[in-house]
Order: structure tokens, then C-alpha cells, then sequence
């Protein structure tokens, strides 16, 4: 468990300019503070004191503002940074070196039982404010916006954002419905539906030129002809 912390102090170092000292993280970083606690949670989970687990778990929540449930598994060099309104549900999983940004949600859909949390893993970064719902996959090194909210699977290497969230950008190559050269993974729904009115307008000006054309025939043919009838296709 010492080794374990050490591995996280140095996490934040690393990933968090401001972290200027061990003593300043230690007291001042809430996200090592309820990290380290849930180790003691979880394993008072493990062991059947799940009672306990969850009393402590709530002193935890009071004094960090990070609620983090005995029951999910946190990976090594977990940094949760700043940390407030952090809720990790029961059943899920985050990987090694995973960053998690205040206000993340990790939880559940609904009232349903067995694996019912996100995993999320190696080296993923959830966005502030991001709500992963569901039992559900976060690839490996991939990044969820700000405010994002994901119910699908995010393949590893993504770029995901919105509401509902969607992969704008994988292994680096931009997948957006405004990038002209991805059109093959994403469409432009707009862009099909003026390619389906064009081609109701062609057909509509086919059928009234065909018409026309028939009316011409016959007042050609009749000696009571309307000379009035229009002798040329209509341009649309």
C-alpha cells in the first residue's frame, strides 16, 4: 500500500504542474487522499466488512468530496484531480494511469444488478463534468470531453464528446461529420438529405417534361390545337 501511494504521489508530479512537493500533495490533493483511503475500503470489502467499507467510505466522501465506492477497483497511478462531485458506482473498474477531473460521474442506468459500472482503461482521461453510464468500455488512452455524456463503447486511442457522446477522432485521424475526407465513417446527414431532394427535383422535372411533351404531340395532331400550350421543357 506504501508503494502504492508513492506510485500516485509521483503521478501527480508528473501530470499536474502545480504539484510542487510530497507533503503539499499529501495534504492539500483530496484526489490522493480518497484514493488511498478506498485501498482500506476495498479491502474491507474483500473481507466481508462491507459495513464498515461503506461507513468509512462516507467519512471519505465528507471530508474529500470524492465518493468512491468500496466495491470498484482502482488501478495504480490513479490521479483524480481537484476531485469534488467525483461518484464512482460499486462494479467499476478503472485501469492504471487513468486522470479523472471533478464532477465525473462513473455510474449505472438504472436499477439493474450484476456489472452495472464503466470500465475504463489504461491511461484514459474523463473530461470535467463527464458521465460514463452503464457497463460499458472506455478504451485505453482515450479522452472524454467536458460534460460528455457516454453510453456506448469507446474504442482505445478516441476522442469522444457531447450529448449524447460521440467519437469525433481515433488514432489521431479527425472522424467529425464536417471532415469531407471521413465521409465513409461518418456521413453528413444533412448533405444525404439535399443529394435525395435533388434527385426528387430530376425526377419531378423528367415527369413534367414528359407530360409536356405528350400535350404537344396531340395538339400537333388535333386540327382544334391549342396554339397557347408552352412549345418548350420548363427550366427548373
Amino acid at each position: 500500500m506504501v508503494s502504492a501511494l508513492r506510485e500516485d504521489i509521483q503521478a501527480v508530479k508528473e501530470r499536474d504542474p502545480a504539484a510542487t512537493s510530497t507533503l503539499g500533495i499529501l495534504v492539500n490533493y483530496p484526489g490522493i487522499q480518497a484514493v488511498a483511503a478506498h485501498r482500506c475500503e476495498h479491502w474491507l470489502w474483500r473481507h466481508g466488512r462491507r459495513g464498515l467499507a461503506r461507513f468509512v467510505s462516507q467519512v471519505t466522501r465528507f471530508f474529500t468530496g470524492i465518493e468512491i465506492h468500496p466495491g470498484a477497483i482502482i488501478g495504480r497511478r490513479v490521479f483524480i484531480d481537484h476531485g469534488m462531485g467525483v461518484i464512482i458506482g460499486e462494479t467499476t473498474d478503472v485501469a492504471d494511469d487513468v486522470t479523472i477531473y471533478q464532477g465525473v460521474t462513473l455510474g449505472g442506468t438504472g436499477k439493474e444488478g450484476g456489472k452495472r459500472h464503466p470500465n475504463v482503461e489504461a491511461g484514459a482521461v474523463i473530461g470535467v463534468g463527464a458521465a460514463v453510464l452503464g457497463n460499458i468500455t472506455i478504451g485505453a488512452r482515450s479522452k472524454v470531453g467536458a460534460g460528455a455524456v457516454v453510453l456506448d463503447n469507446v474504442p482505445p486511442d478516441s476522442t469522444v464528446v457531447g450529448i449524447p457522446g460521440h467519437v469525433v477522432s481515433q488514432q489521431g485521424i479527425r472522424i467529425c461529420p464536417a471532415d469531407p475526407y471521413r465521409r465513409d465513417l461518418l456521413p453528413d446527414p444533412v448533405e444525404a438529405q439535399i443529394s435525395q431532394l435533388e434527385q426528387r427535383l430530376a425526377k419531378l422535372e423528367e415527369n413534367l417534361n414528359s407530360h409536356l411533351n405528350d400535350l404537344h404531340r396531340e395538339n400537333s395532331e388535333s386540327p382544334e390545337g391549342n396554339s397557347d400550350l408552352p412549345r418548350e421543357k420548363l427550366p427548373l
